[in-house]
């Protein structure tokens, strides 16, 4: 679980230049890894934003396709993470509100 210490790495500042720099990715390459729903910017003024968390993500990714992992393979273990933590989430609050 993501602490107040780390919550720098969730805000959305980072350019998509400054994101292409820090991976190696290019930008088309990123713009792709959105199409395909694998990383989610916000959008300022039309611009794209990136977290910390985006770019370790990207790297990850980076990783997983160079060993020849599919973006549809990438985005269905995504999906697994996001619903384990969004069960994690509704368990942890169900106990906590209990008692």
């Amino acid at each position: 679980m993501k602490g107040k210490d780390d919550s720098y790495k969730l805000k959305k500042v980072i350019s998509i230049g400054v994101v292409s720099e820090l991976t190696g990715l290019s930008q088309r390459q990123i713009r792709y890894y959105e199409e395909r729903k694998l990383i989610f910017p916000d959008r300022s003024r039309g611009a794209r934003k990136y977290s910390f968390d985006d770019v370790e993500r990207l790297m990850d990714i980076a990783d997983k396709r160079e060993e020849g992992v599919t973006t549809q393979e990438i985005r269905r273990e995504l999906t697994k993470e996001l619903r384990e933590k969004m069960l994690k989430g509704q368990m942890n609050a169900h106990f906590r509100f209990r008692g």
